[in-house]
């Protein structure tokens, strides 16, 4: 009768899934000694490194694990930390077999990657490719955020990684691994969550990089960085057409591109060249999204407060003969998204009706439904 119970807690301990890893603990070999007499329960568990961030929650979810097992009156859990050894083990099941700082996501992955670009600041194109990744979450989709734009990093406000003191937290290390942070279902990651404040009220620190580093920090997102599996990879790039849009060119030349713009032609004129500079490197131009479109007042009027028409001449401008870039999206004026934005709780799950959410969650689905091609990658097949 122990032995059954001590095995039903060990299924029940190892089913818990790990916050950062996303795996349960068994896969991960997580789980040690499972001692169970007199309805005491001793557990053992080997957490990845010392001072794990996630050490909480997993000793609670397993104390509530082993608790739920019939015969277990009392739960005591021991947390132990990896050997060296079992950490590179860990490490090496997790890359799947590829060696250190390999790129997961290029033409052989079968990881969809989006790059959301954008010809100026300021038209919207990180609360865009915010709510669009936690749109794309809410879907079932597993997703994955690298914030590109190095120099105007903003989407760990956005989603709300942000702490009261202005800290983000960092991601996690295991050996020459990084686990990204987790917001509302997204993996993410930020040149932000490496940066401290300074002394009193200082405020994060900013970076002044040329093109190499700049280069290199995307580089070590792409590889340094566990994001396990994922469906979809979105890339919140910087403005314009400069080094970090280069670099990601040569990194993921099988990256989809979409094009944010406002409806204003001062804007919509610069758009295209982001579109053009991203098909000179390979990549394809999917879609065009128009931001700060046309609000629809109460009484029924219509405030273009940015003009109208921006978003359909970046699509016309980037179709070709041999390709139409359709105008995937028109999101207008919402004070609630601009809220939202700025409390780091997007629009799509705290308001999902306001217009610019819905039109946001229409954009979601249109990506995720648009077909793609698998030339160049290896399906997985095997001969019978």
């Amino acid at each position: 009768m122990t032995s059954d119970v001590s095995a039903s807690v060990r299924s029940a301990v190892g089913a818990v899934i790990d916050p950062e890893l996303r795996r349960s603990l068994a896969d991960l070999e997580m789980v040690r000694e499972i001692d169970v007499r007199d309805g005491v329960a001793q557990v053992g568990v080997a957490l990845t490194i010392v001072g794990c961030p996630a050490s909480d929650r997993i000793e609670r979810e397993v104390r509530d694990a082993a608790a739920s097992v019939p015969g277990v009156e009392t739960v005591e859990v021991r947390l132990g930390v990896m050997t060296p050894d079992e950490r590179a083990a860990l490490t090496e099941r997790l890359r799947g077999g590829r060696p250190a700082r390999t790129m997961p996501f290029g033409p052989g992955s079968l990881t969809r990657v989006i790059a959301v670009t954008s010809g100026k600041g300021g038209v919207g194109k990180s609360t865009v490719t915010a709510n669009l990744a936690v749109a794309i979450a809410a879907q079932g989709a597993s997703v994955g955020l690298v914030d590109a734009d190095v120099h105007g990093f903003s989407i760990p406000g956005l989603l709300g990684l942000v702490g009261a003191d202005g800290s983000v937290p960092a991601p996690t290390r295991i050996d020459d691994l990084m686990l990204p942070p987790v917001a509302h279902g997204v993996k993410v990651i930020s040149i932000g969550m490496f940066l401290r404040r300074g002394r009193d009220d200082e405020p994060l620190g900013a970076v002044a990089w040329r093109g190499p580093m700049l280069h290199r920090t995307v580089q070590q997102f792409l590889t340094d960085v566990y994001f396990g599996d994922l469906d979809i990879l979105l890339l919140d790039m910087p403005p314009g057409t400069g080094d970090i849009a280069i670099s990601v060119g040569q990194l993921l030349p099988n990256a989809e591109v979409v094009v944010v713009t406002t409806p204003q032609s001062a804007a919509s004129d610069v758009a295209v060249r982001s579109g053009l500079v991203a098909r000179q490197t390979g990549q394809r131009v999917v879609g065009v999204v128009e931001n700060m479109a046309a609000l629809t007042l109460p009484d029924g009027s219509r405030l273009a407060l940015f003009g109208e028409g921006g978003g359909a001449q970046v699509a016309s401008a980037l179709s070709t003969a041999a390709e139409e870039v359709p105008l995937l999206a028109s999101i207008p004026l919402s004070t609630t998204l601009r809220e939202r934005s700025d409390a780091g709780t997007p629009v799509v799950i705290t308001d999902p009706t306001d217009p610019a959410a819905t039109s946001i969650a229409q954009l979601a689905a249109a990506l995720m439904a648009m077909p793609r091609g698998l030339q160049g990658r290896s399906l997985p097949f095997r001969n019978a």
